[in-house]
């Protein structure tokens, strides 16, 4: 399996109350990985180490194949990255922010930024201090998919962006990683914005990585689970146990990694499962946050 982004031990500390911690990513070539979190939890700190802008205290970095910091010149030529907070020189038109973007990558696509340029609606010489906060999310995304890069790293790139603009966004990405072979690596804290175009999924808090699966595991397997009879020492699972509480007679028990032959488990503890109940992508996202700051007992 060759990764486009890989980590192992990973650590940073900022200040006395935040740090990463034991960070081990591993973003598959040529997939879309959705970095989950909320805010604060430590994505962009985490992104700011992949692209060699902040030394971690331990660990290793490797992104398309070279090391960080080594070898960050090589990794740069070969990545879009749209920051936070997106810097643009305001004085400049659109048409010459283009040029002046094109002319540090050598593989620049000039007549694709002019096809994205078009289905955006851009006007080619309105000055950038003229341009409403969507124009300039369309701009950012324009210029950085017309790198045509291996790897693209966007970190909140839609955050602010009313939802007509966003759903352009997300579709220019799409339409982009379906010509060829990217991988894409994005931050978000929206977890429905991910739904539609993440085939994986990484869930961060508090610089640490809680879980790390396919998005169809995410959105199929955390359940939570109606049993009665349920054992005080739970033991070994089939599945991953993250909460319990206990209702009257019975227990509801949030698992993930669920499947349906799994409720055979409960009968071999003399438990019986009553009902199983699908969670949506934010109350899955919400119960594995919980789980990772209150663990079970």
């Amino acid at each position: 399996m060759s990764y486009a982004i890989e980590t192992f031990d990973l650590a940073y500390r900022a200040g006395k109350h935040f740090e990463i911690r034991d960070l081990g990513l591993k973003v598959r070539e040529g997939s879309i990985y959705g970095f989950l979190g909320p805010n604060g939890s430590g994505k962009t700190t985490t992104i700011r180490l992949l692209l060699g802008m902040l030394k971690p205290v331990r660990g290793t970095i490797t992104v398309l194949g070279r090391k960080v910091p080594d070898e960050m010149a090589r990794i740069l030529a070969h990545t879009g990255y749209v920051p936070e907070r997106p810097h643009l020189y305001p004085y400049l038109s659109l048409e010459q922010a283009v040029r002046y973007h094109a002319a540090f990558y050598e593989g620049f696509d000039m007549a694709y930024a002019g096809e994205m340029r078009r289905s955006f609606g851009l006007p080619l010489d309105q000055k950038l201090s003229h341009l409403s906060k969507g124009e300039m999310g369309k701009l950012h995304i324009l210029l950085v998919l017309a790198q045509r890069p291996n790897l693209l790293v966007l970190d909140e790139p839609t955050d602010g962006l009313d939802p007509v603009v966003r759903r352009d966004v997300l579709s220019a990405l799409l339409d982009f990683c379906s010509q060829g072979s990217a991988t894409v690596f994005i931050s978000s804290h929206l977890v429905h914005e991910l739904e539609r175009i993440c085939d994986w999924v990484g869930v961060l808090d508090n610089g640490k990585l809680v879980v790390e699966l396919p998005m169809q595991s995410f959105k199929n397997g955390i359940k939570r689970i109606r049993v009665s009879g349920a054992p005080s020492l739970v033991g070994d699972t089939p599945f991953v146990l993250l909460q319990r509480e206990t209702t009257g007679t019975e227990q509801v028990w949030v698992v993930r990694g669920w499947q349906p032959p799994m409720a055979v488990w409960f009968q071999g503890v003399g438990a019986a499962v009553k009902e199983v109940m699908d969670l949506d992508l934010e109350e899955g996202f919400v119960e594995l946050l919980r789980s990772s700051r209150a663990p079970v007992s």
